[in-house]
Parts: C-alpha cells; sequence; structure tokens
C-alpha cells in the first residue's frame, strides 16, 4: 500500500521494501530548480537528514520529490518540513498496522 504526504516544500511517497532498512529516492526536476547547484543542494540536504534519521524509519522505501527551492537561508525550515512529513507517515503507518 502506497502512502503520500506532501506540504509546501516536499511531497513523500512510502511503500514497505520487505528489507530490513529504508531506502530514498529523490526528484528535484528543473521546473522547481533550474540551476544544477541549486537542484544538488536541496538533494544534499535530504540526503544528509536520511542519514541521520533512517534508522528510525523501518523497512521502508521514500521518493522524496521536491517542490519549492530553497537555500541556505531557508534550509531549517525546510528540514523541519521533511522531519514533520516522515513523522505524519510514520503515525499512519503505525495506525494502519494495528
Amino acid at each position: 500500500m502506497r502512502q503520500a504526504r506532501s506540504n509546501a516544500f516536499f511531497q513523500v511517497f512510502a511503500r514497505e521494501n520487505g528489507l530490513g532498512h529504508a531506502r530514498v529516492g529523490l526528484v528535484v526536476g528543473k521546473k522547481v530548480a533550474k540551476r544544477a547547484v541549486r537542484r544538488n543542494y536541496i538533494k544534499r540536504t535530504v540526503r544528509e537528514w536520511f542519514r541521520l534519521n533512517q534508522h528510525q524509519l523501518g523497512g521502508m522505501d521514500y521518493v522524496v520529490r521536491a517542490k519549492l527551492v530553497f537555500g541556505h537561508d531557508k534550509r531549517s525550515e525546510a528540514v523541519m518540513a521533511l522531519s514533520t512529513l516522515f513523522a505524519k507517515l510514520a503515525r499512519c503507518r503505525d495506525s494502519s498496522s494495528s
């Protein structure tokens, strides 16, 4: 069963993968950020968040799609938004598995 949540910064899709660990895929299109430097910054930010929180996410595959470009000034706001989305997905998963 696929689950999805979104906010102004990101859209996150989740699906069980049958493995013992979480995996992440990233989509940052040219419509979001024209310059590769900006797209790569967004991807690095998401990967770093995922690396630090991977142990809490269980055996799920996640696809994170950026919806809004952000720079150094909005990074903390974007990371907070990403954390909120993953928390919502975890609550949804926990309630559906009970």
